[in-house]
């Protein structure tokens, strides 16, 4: 990798945990510049404005999420939807300015318009819950409209992420705060489900939770 790329690299990190800590209207390129360790001019030669970071943020978020949903599907239904939880989670904090800045650096009519990438992860969770249906995973005695079944799961999972930031105040997400996201997804849906579905959902959490402890023990090694 080259000087320059690598500079850019450093400043779309900087721009990126600035953004999210501070908002993007209250961080200066300076700021960004001084974090980074290089002078404001380089930076600008870089990224000519700071839209343009924010903008090329968003791309790159885009890009990483479209790439998940084909990459993170195995086939195995209970497997599949809580690793498309768990990555979804993550992609949210890691980029919530994103989420909620977006009005400050998009024109106007852009940043009112849907999200065409939250749309279709709403889509997504509909369709793994009519592929549950048809596999016969929720149970026979229980109505349940999937329209609003999936809309409610989709707002918890969405917004657990700005819940903990704006109600528990934490500047930091864990491995733990995303279980008692997951665990309040699950409140709702579990209900609906056959103690079989159940059993398969525990066993799938019960796995990512384990390779998740691994991987925290390997970070903790490393640093």
């Amino acid at each position: 990798m080259s000087d320059r790329s690598t500079t850019r690299e450093r400043i779309l990190e900087a721009s990126r945990e600035l953004f999210n800590e501070n908002g993007y209207a209250a961080t200066p390129v300076s700021e960004i510049a001084a974090r980074v360790g290089i002078a404001t001019g380089n930076l600008t030669y870089h990224f000519a404005t700071k839209r343009q970071l924010a903008e090329e943020l968003e791309k790159r978020a885009r890009q990483g999420l479209r790439q998940a949903r084909t990459e993170l599907l195995t086939g195995a239904i209970a497997s599949d939807y809580v690793e498309i939880l768990r990555f979804g989670m993550s992609m949210t904090w890691e980029n919530r300015f994103l989420f909620r800045d977006r009005a400050q650096y998009h024109d106007g009519t852009r940043a009112r318009g849907p999200d065409r990438d939250m749309a279709t992860d709403l889509e997504l969770l509909r369709e793994h819950l009519r592929r549950m249906s048809k596999e016969g995973m929720f149970r026979r005695d229980l109505q349940v409209d999937l329209g609003v079944l999936a809309r409610s799961l989709f707002v918890i999972s969405r917004y657990w992420m700005d819940h903990l930031r704006e109600t528990d105040g934490l500047a930091r997400v864990t491995w733990a705060d995303q279980e008692r996201g997951l665990q309040h997804h699950f409140a709702i849906l579990f209900p609906f489900l056959t103690a079989a579905a159940r059993r398969e959902f525990e066993t799938a959490l019960v796995r990512l939770a384990s390779r998740q402890a691994i991987e925290d023990a390997e970070g903790a090694n490393e640093q």
